[in-house]
């Protein structure tokens, strides 16, 4: 799936790390910049998908002509919440900030939910912070959902997508 890119750049297009195991420490080093998670925790999941098939957990990446990531999103069995029965949940969706506002996060999220149909899942689910920005993603606000240290968390939901979009 290519994203549209500026002036001068090629297209940016989205990858699945299963499909490039080649490309997991340096991919799962930067997730644990973005997310002050163990680069280890990333790298073992990374590897667990890059064996696995194709099932959860997957990590996707978006790179710039240099091969640099410049985005990146996870669908993994639970985001450290307490509802476990709403599974799989997309996780670490994060674009740089030179890259921010061309479209790449809205992207990623499309590129999920077809993931998401692709292993045989009707719903696809997300925790986070942000208001507004997944309801404008097509995304449903659920309620709360408390995360594994008990602080609420907003929870939201959306349906996989029978084919890729883009």
């Amino acid at each position: 799936m290519a994203i549209e890119p500026h002036a001068g750049e090629r297209a940016l297009g989205i990858q699945r790390l299963g499909e490039r195991p080649d490309g997991i420490p340096r991919a799962a080093a930067w997730f644990a910049a973005k997310w002050g998670i163990a680069p280890e925790a990333y790298q073992e999941s990374m590897e667990e998908g890059a064996a696995n098939g194709g099932a959860v957990p997957q990590r996707y990446v978006v790179r710039d002509g240099d091969g640099s990531i410049v985005a990146g999103c996870g669908i993994i069995e639970n985001d450290f919440h307490d509802r476990p029965d709403l599974a799989p949940n997309l996780c670490a969706l994060y674009v740089e900030e030179p890259f921010r506002g061309r479209g790449i996060a809205r992207r990623l999220l499309a590129h999920a939910r077809a993931e998401a149909a692709r292993m045989g899942y009707e719903r696809l689910y997300l925790v986070t912070d942000h208001r507004r920005f997944y309801e404008r993603c097509g995304w449903e606000y659920l309620g709360e959902a408390h995360e594994d240290d008990g602080a609420p968390i907003r929870l939201y939901g959306a349906s996989a997508l029978g084919q890729q979009h883009g």
